[in-house]
């Protein structure tokens, strides 16, 4: 497969941030989202086989633990991906899954905890999740909506409740964008949507989700790869 980066850091979203995580970075995406923050993944890299992988990521952290698949979209390397899955829970890995769900999600381990990233229309790649992925989805995965304004929030919002999404996976996110271009100050006046005014949207409808801001752009330069 075509690999970008493999180094360890803290998990810097989801309900395990905050928690030491190896993330292996693919190389691809077919999404090109106006906030993206990893458009130094859509080419390069270098070739690693499975085994390969997996002897890095044992380096790294080689009494188990977290490990996040990433890209990019990974699911675009499926026929490679899916082995490494699988390989890593065998040896004792929790493994995350970070997707946007626009490729299909049917052939991922069941123990795989999909971390879905459901764009939203300020991201310029709106409707691209496929609904049929609402069927693979468990109680112990998780969707992200990553929220640039006031009719992100207002689509995220509908989108939940049309589809029953609180009844179908263990938590929601709503995260505000960070700029593509953040650089030095690690604050949320590098956030394209405040995120109190977010709390105070969330709070004031009672929206059955979390706020998740991107803690390792609060901890390092929003800037800085490999961490």
């Amino acid at each position: 497969m075509q690999i970008i980066e493999i180094y360890k850091s803290l998990q810097g979203e989801s309900t395990y941030a905050g928690l030491p995580c190896v993330f292996v970075r693919l190389t691809g995406c077919n999404l090109r989202c106006t906030w993206c923050d990893s458009e130094y993944t859509f080419q390069g890299g270098r070739k690693m086989a499975v085994e390969e992988v997996i002897d890095e990521v044992s380096r790294l952290s080689p009494n188990g633990g977290l490990v996040e698949i990433t890209g990019g979209e990974p699911m675009l390397q499926e026929r490679e991906v899916i082995p490494l899955m699988q390989r890593l829970l065998a040896d004792g890995y929790r493994v995350l899954l970070e997707t946007s769900g626009e490729r299909p999600l049917l052939r991922v381990p069941a123990e795989v905890i999909k971390i879905v990233d459901v764009k939203c229309p300020d991201s310029g790649e709106g409707d691209t999740f496929s609904l049929e992925n609402l069927e693979c989805l468990t109680r112990r995965d998780e969707i992200k909506f990553v929220l640039a304004s006031r009719s992100d929030y207002e689509f995220a919002r509908e989108f939940m409740a049309r589809t029953r999404l609180a009844e179908r996976v263990d938590t929601i996110l709503f995260s505000p964008a960070f700029r593509k271009d953040a650089v030095g100050a690690r604050s949320s006046s590098q956030c394209l949507l405040d995120p109190q005014e977010l709390a105070e949207w969330m709070i004031a409808d009672n929206v059955p989700a979390r706020l998740g801001l991107q803690l390792h752009k609060f901890i390092w330069d929003p800037a800085l790869k490999g961490v």
